[in-house]
């Protein structure tokens, strides 16, 4: 079956016998090496193992290139000789994602009981679609603008729905996305609003990936690129923006740790080896740096695993309210297992109600209203602070992947008005609120 679907992948788009990608010099197996040449396929051939994109960064001046970065765009594609696209990407039509707040959070730093200035919420709701996925987005659009595809397509819990829709609609692609049929209506209208076809599936996201997963390989998805299956190996490559801005807005030093939301563990494993190459490339000075990862007690096969000592994530039927990471069987799950233990990180979970009390907190605090993916990502950093995992003395950076308006459900029940009164100042004094 695996040999199949790696088969079909390379047929399911016409491909020229080369692509202008950049610095992108082939796919490599993250497994067992082998390498292939450029193209929609995201399972080796040899060993049915992920294939990741392979460069050529031999040519770089590191201080050239600091300039150059620097010099670039207020966005993304000022990491363009890092990323598998053209150089002239940021004159394509995109939705150009990215640049967005390094946010020193000494509020939240203070009830947390860390270090004045050492505590940092990087806030990715200012994108586009108000979610990290116009990152990976925007990053699968350039590929299948090279290889050839028409129609832009994904599985999703949501944030990509609505990312893969604005940005084929800003390309001109056609858009069809397939989503669980349960998720949150804002979700579903944003990923709606922007005329692509959306299409509800019956069961979980796991459920709604192996549907794609059999469409790419049927003549109905002739030309169809899915972001995060197809095009999986270049989509991926956007995440790693996320490293390069944060070390660039820390004034190109690594941060001490980081606290990553996992859904498939993609993100995590990307801003490490985003990590890695900055190093290689000269543009921080190497430093030991812990990478925690953050899930919700409701779907946490990773955290399971990593508290177990095992090297195998086992399967999970997600029940929480954090859907956006609501994927029980995480592709990237073992991968995220051997960076925790690598860097000397962890991997922890919250429930439900911690999830709620943390986005409160954010928002009470520096004033950013996170979904529920971001209520677990402080959650999560509040527990390990608690049990003396993360050192509250050095510089760490919580991510924030996404804008609280699209998850109200998860605090409306008990957020709202703090007073109806008269409007007169007798009533407002009888409120006390004078």
């Amino acid at each position: 079956m695996a040999a199949q679907t790696v088969a079909s992948t390379t047929n399911s788009a016409p491909v020229a016998n080369s692509v202008d990608l950049g610095p992108a010099a082939a796919l490599s197996c993250r497994e067992c090496g082998h390498r292939v040449p450029l193209g929609p396929v995201f399972a080796c051939e040899e060993c049915f193992g992920p294939l990741e994109i392979a460069y050529d960064f031999s040519a770089y001046d590191t201080e050239e290139l600091r300039k150059r970065i620097e010099a670039g765009p207020a966005n993304i594609w000022r990491y363009a000789p890092l990323l598998p696209v053209p150089a002239d990407v940021a004159d394509k039509p995109n939705i150009n994602p990215g640049w967005t707040k390094l946010v020193q959070a000494d509020n939240l730093a203070r009830e947390l009981g860390v270090d004045a200035g050492k505590l940092f919420v990087k806030d990715d709701s200012g994108n586009p679609t108000h979610s990290f996925k116009d990152r990976v987005v925007a990053q699968a659009l350039e590929a299948a603008r090279a290889f050839g595809f028409t129609t832009l397509s994904c599985s999703s819990t949501g944030n990509l729905a609505g990312a893969v829709g604005a940005a084929a609609a800003r390309a001109g692609f056609r858009s069809c996305v397939f989503i669980p049929h349960d998720l949150e209506q804002g979700k579903v209208v944003m990923a709606a609003v922007y005329g692509g076809e959306l299409v509800g599936i019956e069961g979980n996201y796991d459920d709604v990936n192996r549907f794609c997963s059999e469409l790419i390989g049927d003549p109905a998805g002739e030309g169809w690129g899915f972001v995060n299956v197809n095009l999986r190996p270049y989509y991926a490559e956007g995440s790693k923006t996320l490293a390069y801005e944060i070390c660039e807005q820390l004034g190109w030093q690594l941060p001490d740790q980081l606290v990553v939301p996992i859904a498939s563990g993609s993100q995590l494993t990307k801003i490490d080896k985003g990590l890695q190459e900055l190093i290689k490339l000269g543009l921080v000075e190497d430093k030991p740096y812990k990478i925690f990862g953050a899930q919700a007690e409701g779907c946490s096969p990773v955290s399971v695993a990593y508290k177990a000592g095992h090297d195998v994530v086992r399967p999970q039927k997600p029940n929480t309210i954090a859907k956006s990471l609501a994927i029980g069987n995480p592709a990237d799950g073992p991968y995220v297992l051997d960076i925790a233990r690598r860097t000397g990180g962890a991997v922890e979970d919250v429930n439900d109600e911690q999830v709620v009390d943390a986005i409160k907190l954010l928002a009470r605090t520096e004033g950013i209203f996170a979904e529920t993916a971001g209520g677990v990502t402080v959650g999560v950093a509040k527990k390990l602070i608690e049990n003396g995992l993360l050192d509250p003395s050095l510089t760490t950076v919580v991510l924030n992947t996404g804008d609280g308006l699209k998850t109200l459900d998860a605090v409306a029940s008990d957020t709202g008005l703090t007073a109806t009164i008269r409007p007169n100042l007798d009533s407002f004094r009888e409120a006390g609120l004078g």
